[in-house]
């Protein structure tokens, strides 16, 4: 009942407010029985949000619009929560791998259990937070709110080389915020509308565009501030490194969801704000996407040697399709992004938690040192297998919607940029198909048998398999039913950012 009046509060306040217990120094027994609830709230409330947003009343296309007064209203900052299709999805995805991760820290064994819950509660508050807010100062807020755990996640339970991938996370992604926020102060001045409500903002711009050179101008650098934040190549180095050093949950979190913020506000905000922007930028965007993020660094994928680094290469190699579905400016692009969003994010989850698995049972990330484990643990095998056809893009996985579509966009943008575009899939099926290779077939490496005989390897238990699998449903159910989701997003997409009846018909049948 509650969660029909508004679904949100629930969704931040529960996590918050067990973090606030916890930090105050409840008992460790009572702090991992309330994570579960402070982790299932978020879940519970995305499922509901999901389920009824088709048949929910909307405001400016937002459902469960709720606003609260607050002290700075007369800023023009209101604390405001609904969903469109374009954040719903994105909503549900933080519910699902935020609710995967918290299972897997609960019974991960961390030392400082409780700091690393409270930690992971504040976070996964933050991330429902971003796509729940209406409100561009709020948007922002959220995310700083679910950053800074990140940073200290790293410095206290990370690997090797932590306190450096600490300081350079903080450093590159405090200038990103920095420049990020910059951006959006010049366009809540120049609007004139003295709010920073995105439906006003909307409406506003909509009928009094700024000139052409401002809105070049602050796209450039919401660009650039939001590029460093989504890791758009060549500022794209913290990423491979802070996931590496990351405990898995906090990796899980950030490369599944909190790493898609930039890409939301480029969607949601920006480009919407700024639509004639776009054009002055979408060509370089389109180059240092295509050529850096896909060919350059799935080059570097391939010469990883150590498992974690892969992924996180892999990651960030991703999110070069997003950006060029973003270049190509139309709203099948547009569709493709928030789905390969939400699809990377849960096969990225899911590879980071499979990969700690791995871990406990080899003791090490490099492959040189592995082989064989499928004879000891043929369920993980199946597993990793899985979420590396997903990654990969094949048919029946949530990621090969978003691949298809963006492609298909990118074909009316650029012929030839598409035909180097496919190439990273054939990039991703080689270092994917060999990672599990190295791993889990093939002779055991002696390094392996070492460890295997003084701890013999077993089969992932079910305090992994259960997070596993909430994530592989997932992938599956999207890949299988993808109307789910894009019934929802192409109701958001505006006429102005379709090229052609064609492309929204092939949007709206995936």
């Amino acid at each position: 009942m509650f969660l029909s009046l508004d679904p949100f509060l629930p969704a931040l306040g529960v996590p918050l407010f067990i973090a606030l217990l916890i930090g105050l120094g409840l008992p460790k027994r009572w702090s991992v029985r309330l994570s579960y609830i402070g982790f299932l709230a978020p879940l519970l409330s995305a499922l509901h949000v999901w389920w009824y947003f088709a048949s929910s009343n909307k405001v400016s296309g937002f459902a469960f619009y709720n606003a609260y007064s607050t002290g700075i209203d007369r800023l023009g900052i209101g604390l405001k929560f609904g969903v469109n299709g374009l954040s719903m999805p994105l909503y549900v995805l933080a519910g699902i791998v935020g609710f995967a991760a918290g299972l897997y820290a609960i019974r991960s064994g961390a030392d400082r259990l409780k700091l690393y819950l409270m930690l992971l509660l504040v976070m996964q508050a933050g991330l429902m937070g971003i796509f729940a807010s209406v409100d561009i100062f709020y948007i922002y807020f959220f995310h700083e709110l679910a950053l800074i755990p990140t940073f200290i996640m790293v410095g206290l339970w990370g690997g090797r080389d932590r306190n450096y991938a600490a300081m350079k996370m903080t450093i590159y992604l405090t200038v990103g915020a920095m420049l990020s926020l910059f951006g959006l102060i010049a366009i809540y001045v120049k609007s004139g509308v003295n709010s920073f409500d995105l439906i006003t903002l909307k409406q506003a711009l909509a009928d009094h565009p700024l000139e052409l050179i401002k809105q070049q101008h602050f796209l450039g650098i919401l660009l650039l501030g939001l590029g460093i934040l989504v890791s758009l190549w060549p500022f794209h180095t913290w990423a491979p490194l802070g996931y590496g050093a990351a405990p898995s949950s906090a990796s899980m979190l950030h490369a599944g969801v909190l790493k898609k913020f930039g890409l939301y506000m480029l969607i949601q905000v920006v480009i919407p704000l700024l639509p004639e922007g776009l054009s002055h930028w979408s060509h370089l965007l389109a180059l240092l996407a295509l050529f850096g993020n896909v060919i350059v660094i799935g080059l570097v994928t391939i010469a990883q040697r150590d498992l974690k680094q892969m992924i996180g290469f892999s990651s960030v190699m991703h999110m070069g399709y997003a950006f060029l579905g973003i270049a190509a400016g139309s709203a099948l692009g547009t569709g493709g992004v928030v789905m390969l969003m939400v699809a990377h994010g849960l096969s990225v989850a899911l590879l980071f938690l499979l990969t700690a698995s791995i871990h406990q049972r080899t003791e090490t990330y490099s492959f040189n040192d592995m082989g064989g484990l499928a004879r000891k643990a043929p369920v993980l095998a199946a597993l990793f297998t899985a979420a590396t056809f997903a990654s990969i893009g094949l048919p029946g996985f949530a990621n090969f919607w978003g691949e298809l579509s963006i492609f298909i966009a990118l074909w009316h943008y650029s012929a030839w940029m598409t035909c180097v575009a496919i190439l990273g899939v054939i990039i991703s099926a080689i270092y994917g198909l060999r990672s599990a290779a190295y791993v889990f077939f093939g002779e055991p490496t002696n390094s392996f048998k070492l460890v295997d005989s003084h701890r013999p390897a077993s089969d992932i238990t079910y305090s992994e398999k259960i997070p596993a699998l909430i994530l592989l449903i997932a992938l599956l159910f999207v890949g299988f039913y993808p109307a789910s989701l894009t019934n929802a997003i192409n109701s958001s997409l505006p006429a102005s950012e379709v090229h052609s009846s064609t492309q929204a018909n092939v949007a709206a049948s995936h």
